[in-house]
Order: structure tokens, then sequence, then C-alpha cells
């Protein structure tokens, strides 16, 4: 990846691992696709973020219009990820206790990469596990290929070798966006829960 960004790119790409990652996925996942999304995203190529309208976890239209006024904490992510999704999703969840009542001001979304199987259903029964105003978000899979991109999202679905379930291979940023939905910037995967908390904090009192 270093030929997509420099030394400090490929430093960073590598400690910002890729969830689910095979060595060889069936479907083929791009990596050069990967490198060149966390190239945007680390160097400010492309604006982050934008517009959505998608289903919630209980069967509901959300809009990011709807959300103004709250710091927004955006994790891409699916149900049946095995490690790194709900790590994170549990450190996010724990942000919002460290908070204490600042987190009213703060908008947590996971926004499901596998929107097949992850149904609002399904949803609703997975963020209640990490914190009750956590929103699940899903929707066509066009849609959810749209939103990722705009936030410079990769993944892409493979069968591990040797057989077994469908996983996805994806990229596991936690991207923090201002009271009016723009990109403030992102945490990597691993991020301790008082670490968000301290650098939200600041941000609260702009």
């Amino acid at each position: 990846m270093a030929r997509h960004g420099g030394p400090i790119a490929a430093a960073l790409a590598g400690a910002i691992l890729l969830a689910g990652a095979a060595p060889v996925p069936a479907q083929q996942p791009d990596p050069a696709a990967a490198a060149r999304l966390i190239g945007q995203l680390m160097w400010g190529r492309e604006p982050v973020g934008g517009p959505f309208a998608l289903t919630d976890h209980t069967g509901r239209t959300r809009t990011d219009a709807e959300l103004r006024g709250k710091l927004l904490l955006v994790y891409f992510g699916y149900t049946s990820c095995p490690d790194v999704c709900p790590t994170d999703l549990q450190e996010i969840g724990l942000t919002l206790d460290h908070l204490g009542d600042d987190g009213d001001a703060v908008q947590p979304l996971f926004i499901s990469i596998d929107p097949d199987r992850d149904t609002p259903e399904v949803l609703a029964r997975y963020v209640g596990l990490f914190h009750p105003r956590l929103i699940g978000l899903t929707g066509a899979p066009e849609k959810i290929r749209e939103v990722a991109l705009a936030y410079k999202v990769y993944y892409a679905r493979y069968r591990p070798p040797g057989g077994g379930d469908e996983v996805i291979d994806h990229t596991g940023f936690i991207y923090l966006m201002d009271r009016d939905g723009d990109y403030l910037g992102f945490f990597p995967p691993g991020t301790s829960a008082d670490r968000m908390a301290a650098v939200i904090r600041a941000h609260l009192k702009e």
C-alpha cells in the first residue's frame, strides 16, 4: 500500500487491519481498491461522508438530515463479523457511558455492509447488545455501496478457503461527524473508549 500514500500511509494501513481477512478469498477482494480508499481517507483527497436514507432496526426510514445537531459516530460492519465489529461496537457503547449526560449529544450509527442477511429484525437483536442508543441501519445493496463509498469504506464478500459461511473483508474505521454532518476525522480499529470520549468531549465544547 505504500505506493498509494507513502511510508506513513503504509504504516497506518498495516496497523488498520481488514476485519475477517483471509489468505485466499474466493471472490478475489481488491487490495488496490482498499489501499486507494484508505489513501483517500488518510490524505483528504476527497470529501468523506454524505447524505443517506436507510432503514433502521425498527423498520423506519432514517436520513442524515434528521440527525443534525448531534455529533455522529459512524461504524460500518456486519452482525456475523467474528471479532473486529463487536469489539469496536463495545468500545463505542462504553464511550457513550463514559460521556455521561454529554453522550446525549452524540448519536452512534452501525451501518450494515451485509444487507442481505442483516434485516431490521436481525439488527434489532444485535445493536441492543452494545448500547440502547445505537441505531442499526440497512438498505438495498446498491444504497449501502453508495454510502460506504462516500465514507471511503472498502468491503468485499468471500467464502473462506476450505468452505464455511461467507464472510466480508472490510476496513474498520469509526468516523466522527460534526453537528452539520461534516467529517471531523476517524478512530482506527481498537481505539479505546477513553480515547474516543476525550476527543469527543473536546469537540462538544466547540
